[in-house]
């Protein structure tokens, strides 16, 4: 059965975002230092040249989650970015959490949809998955279906850097614990490390799916 997997980069200090984060500064001041593991000499903005030139252990990592059956992620990702032009990945399925309509720029793509419910969003993730996992991003997606109980899987690229100030992941959860088994841990090229764990405890009782 599809898992819901959440990829995201992040500062040793436990940052994905710098700060003075906005629209139109989507990753903060300095926040596209946690992404040069992915987008290698990218800094003229050819990105689809950076991609190509990935190797090893990080060409493992984006196959891995170019692969993933569908998209879950918030509006405060999603919006920034341009909506990654409609299609995340070849065309997969695209649930964007939010209290609002599709803005009148997104209302048209076919892959995308605008949904209120998370637990909802992820369980039709899951089934338009097909089988394959369901990619999880954004931190405020992340918070909230961890402490509904509903993320299966963290995937942590962790990044040599100490922002210092920013957008942290793993804030608002509460104070109770949660457990999480160890799956993998794969050391990348330019010192990002890959950190696979599997969410075994402290979930809400029955909202796993």
């Amino acid at each position: 059965m599809a898992s819901s997997v959440l990829y995201m980069s992040m500062s040793l200090d436990g940052f994905i975002a710098g700060p003075n984060e906005r629209h139109d500064n989507g990753l903060g001041d300095g926040g596209d230092r946690l992404h040069t593991w992915i987008f290698p000499d990218a800094e003229g903005g050819d990105f689809e040249a950076a991609e190509q030139r990935l190797r090893g252990v990080n060409r493992q990592i984006y196959d891995e989650f170019m692969s993933t059956g569908a998209v879950v992620a918030g509006r405060g990702t999603f919006e920034p970015a341009g909506g990654w032009g409609g299609d995340h990945h070849d065309g997969v399925p695209i649930y964007i959490l939010s209290r609002h309509p599709a803005p009148d720029w997104a209302a048209a793509w076919p892959a995308v949809h605008y949904v209120s419910d998370l637990e909802a969003a992820m369980r039709d993730a899951k089934l338009a998955a097909g089988g394959k996992d369901v990619l999880v991003h954004g931190a405020g997606i992340a918070q909230r279906a961890l402490a509904a109980g509903i993320l299966d899987e963290l995937e942590i690229h962790l990044v040599p850097v100490l922002m210092g100030e920013g957008r942290r992941l793993f804030e608002h959860l509460g104070a109770e614990q949660r457990e999480l088994q160890r799956v993998r841990v794969l050391e990348g090229e330019g010192g990002v490390v890959h950190l696979r764990y599997r969410v075994t405890g402290g979930a809400r009782p029955g909202g796993r799916s």
